[in-house]
């Protein structure tokens, strides 16, 4: 073998030891690096009441952490939140400075790059109005004036749901949507269950509650593509607080409302 071709076979060889090498760290387990590090970081948003916002005592409280928390007593690490943003979470999760994501919709175009656990947390558009009110569903909107957001999947929902004779009135807030609703305004207003619940939690002598729902799309947790162990513990997880109760117990205490497992199915 003269020297040039001894030198490409060092050459071959160190190279397909370098792919089997970069091979091995791709196949890294998430678990496995979760165990060592003895936490699992989780992507939240900061400000996103009812599921996760600032305490009195300036911690992070909400839906979204009770159960980031059970996930973490599972795996028996610690909890570490990470504040991410619409805009960056998934190359945060992508780049593994994150571990998981609370608080995913699932679409076709998320799935090419991430995976889902499964639904682990309601997200719907609903119609709320007085108890005194009687509205079981779209055909009780006629006639009625109900608030919504310009602009939203809520105004787009509405629109298409609403008979003709209901008396749509558009703001260009959730704020507004809400002061003309606890005003006398409007009868009803057309928001999603996050910024509902706060209405509900805070308007004892109007005693708004939910009338009907326009339109689910639940919560998954999203993780990196290949990590079926974490998956199981995740899925694992929530299907004990949802067996135990948990699960029921932070919607009536963040939602302000039971858990209606029929609003975790896709």
């Amino acid at each position: 073998m003269t020297l040039r071709n001894a030198l490409k076979s060092a050459l071959a060889a160190m190279l397909i030891l370098g792919a089997a090498g970069l091979a091995t760290q791709a196949r890294a387990d998430a678990i496995d690096d979760i165990t060592k590090a003895g936490a699992i970081n989780v992507g939240i948003f900061s400000d996103f009441p009812p599921f996760s916002s600032a305490s009195a005592d300036m911690s992070i409280k909400g839906y979204d952490i009770d159960v980031a928390q059970a996930i973490a007593d599972a795996l028996k690490v610690k909890l570490n939140l990470v504040s991410v943003t619409g805009q960056n979470r998934i190359p945060y999760l992508t780049d593994k400075r994150v571990d998981i994501l609370m608080s995913v919709g699932y679409s076709k175009e998320r799935e090419q790059v991430i995976d889902f656990a499964a639904a682990y947390a309601p997200y719907y558009i609903a119609v709320i109005g007085p108890a005194e009110l009687a509205v079981k569903g779209k055909e009780d909107l006629a006639d009625k004036s109900i608030a919504v957001n310009r602009g939203t999947l809520e105004d787009t929902s509405l629109t298409q749901a609403a008979p003709a004779s209901a008396d749509i009135r558009r703001f260009d807030n959730y704020n507004s949507v809400i002061q003309a609703f606890i005003s006398g305004q409007t009868q009803l207003m057309v928001v999603g269950n996050d910024v509902g619940a706060q209405v509900l939690a805070r308007q004892e002598a109007l005693k708004p509650e939910q009338k009907f729902q326009l339109l689910t799309s639940p919560s998954h947790i999203g993780l990196n593509k290949n990590e079926d162990r974490l998956k199981k513990a995740v899925n694992d997880a929530v299907a004990k607080m949802l067996a135990d109760g948990k699960l029921d117990e932070s919607s009536k205490a963040w939602l302000k409302t039971p858990l209606n497992p029929d609003n975790l199915k896709d």
